[in-house]
C-alpha cells in the first residue's frame, strides 16, 4: 500500500468523534479494502509522530487495545481512552458495541 492510503486512513480516524472507537477491519472496509485491516494497523503504527491523529480510537474487532505497544507508554492508549470516558478493563475495551463507531454507517459514502 503507498503512503495515499495511509493518508485515507488518517483522514477517516481523524472523523472519530471523542469517546467512540473503530477499528482496523471497520476502517478498511470503509476505505474499500476489505481484506486490508493489517495495513491500516501499520498506518497506525506510523501515526504517533502527529497528535492531529486519535490513533488510541482504534482497536481490534474485539474491542482489544492491540496498538499500545506502539504508544510512549503502555497505558497511554488507556489513559486517553478513559479521559474520553471509554470503559477499558484487561486491555479490552467494556461496551464495546456501544462505543462502536462504523465509518459505513456514520458516513455519507
Amino acid at each position: 500500500m503507498n503512503s495515499d492510503f495511509f493518508k485515507n486512513v488518517y483522514e477517516v480516524v481523524k472523523l472519530i468523534p471523542p469517546g467512540k472507537v473503530s477499528s482496523y477491519g471497520a476502517i478498511a472496509k470503509y476505505l474499500g479494502t476489505n481484506k486490508s485491516a493489517r495495513v491500516v494497523g501499520w498506518a497506525m503504527n506510523n501515526s504517533h509522530h502527529d497528535p492531529s491523529i486519535p490513533a488510541h480510537r482504534v482497536v481490534n474487532r474485539n474491542g482489544l487495545l492491540t496498538g499500545k505497544h506502539h504508544f510512549p507508554d503502555e497505558k497511554t492508549m488507556e489513559d486517553l481512552l478513559k479521559k474520553e470516558g471509554i470503559l477499558v478493563r484487561n486491555n479490552r475495551i467494556e461496551n464495546f458495541t456501544n462505543v462502536f463507531w462504523d465509518p459505513i454507517k456514520e458516513l455519507d459514502i
